[in-house]
């Protein structure tokens, strides 16, 4: 989608740049004075005071300079009052709390604009490096002010890959070109800057994480999209994309799309329905069981099921954990990521594999 002439987002590239600017000084300003990780679902899952005061500093901004647009951010309670707007601010004030946490550079400051569902506007601040990515849909990239150069032509492509999922089971695989980071919407405004040429992802993510990074890729060419080929749609009532990710240049994009199902690298799908692709990799009887339950989870590969997890959405209960210990473990992450700590279940089946 080309941003029409009629809807010039010079004002809105310029409000979205100077809080991003102003949230990264508020940033190093915690970093210097130190500062509490607590953990909303899972180790896996920390914020701080920084996470909450960039975000009030940022939506504040958003409010007073547009305020008959939707705001939605990870940091504050979510309202469906956004999904009346044309026009949603999408902000993670920390893409990489666990990396701006641990003094590692990797974290950024995320605002995006969508305008009926659409990634349009993307600003990505990082803090640390003092890098500055904005770029709107139609009109191109900059990184401090400079337009970007165009994608490297391969084929020694570039992958930018989760640390966390590298560390525990990327390095494995024999895939050319990987690199591990942490922030999500880093990675993809640097594909975006090409400084890389694709990322993918095996666990699911959200809007937040997403937005700003994509209409960044798409100002510069490139695509994000669901790892089972369909598009991300945004400004969603459950703004979670539920299943892995897969980004990049188009060249970069079709390459690592193939090698991923040659290598056969996992992935996961929460929310399953029989109305999704994935739904193909359970067995006849599981579909039969389980097509109107709200919670099928799965991780899969290959065209094969590697866990099962079953969970009440509403009482976070466990009614089935089923599939390899290694593979349930990550899957069972991701689900509490998404609900909340998990319950046992009642007759005890699967529960302390499933457990957080």
């Amino acid at each position: 989608m080309t941003v029409p002439s009629s809807q010039p987002l010079a004002r809105e590239q310029a409000v979205a740049e100077g809080l991003a600017r102003e949230a990264g000084a508020l940033l190093r300003t915690h970093l210097r004075a130190g500062f509490t990780v607590e953990h909303k679902t899972s180790p896996d899952d920390p914020v701080t005071a920084a996470d909450r005061d960039a975000s009030v500093l940022i939506l504040r901004g958003l409010a007073q300079s547009f305020p008959g647009d939707g705001l939605l951010s990870e940091e504050e309670a979510d309202s469906p009052a956004r999904l009346n707007h044309e026009r949603v601010w999408i902000v993670d004030p920390i893409d990489g709390t666990r990396e701006f946490a641990s003094g590692s550079p990797d974290f950024c400051v995320s605002i995006g604009l969508t305008v009926n569902g659409e990634p349009v506007l993307g600003v990505v601040y990082a803090p640390a490096t003092d890098e500055l990515f904005s770029g709107v849909v139609g009109e191109g990239v900059t990184l401090n002010g400079e337009v970007v150069p165009p994608p490297a032509p391969g084929p020694d492509w570039r992958v930018a890959v989760s640390d966390s999922e590298y560390g525990r089971e990327l390095h494995a695989v024999p895939l050319p070109g990987m690199a591990p980071s942490g922030s999500i919407a880093l990675k993809l405004a640097r594909i975006a800057a090409a400084q890389a040429d694709a990322t993918f992802s095996m666990s699911p993510r959200s809007e937040w994480d997403l937005a700003a990074g994509h209409a960044l890729l798409r100002a510069a060419g490139g695509e994000l999209r669901r790892r089972d080929g369909r598009p991300i749609p945004y400004n969603q009532p459950r703004p979670h994309i539920e299943q892995g990710l897969i980004a990049g240049h188009p060249a970069a994009l079709s390459w690592l799309d193939a090698a991923l199902a040659e290598h056969r690298v996992p992935l996961a799908h929460l929310g399953l329905t029989p109305a999704d692709p994935a739904w193909a990799v359970l067995p006849p009887e599981d579909q039969a069981a389980l097509s109107a339950h709200p919670g099928v989870s799965v991780r899969h590969a290959g065209g094969r099921p590697l866990a099962l997890l079953v969970v009440d959405p509403q009482t976070r209960q466990v009614q089935r954990a089923e599939g390899d210990a290694f593979h349930l473990e990550r899957l069972t992450r991701d689900v509490t990521r998404a609900l909340g700590p998990l319950q046992a279940s009642r007759a005890g089946a699967g529960a302390g594999d499933a457990g957080a």
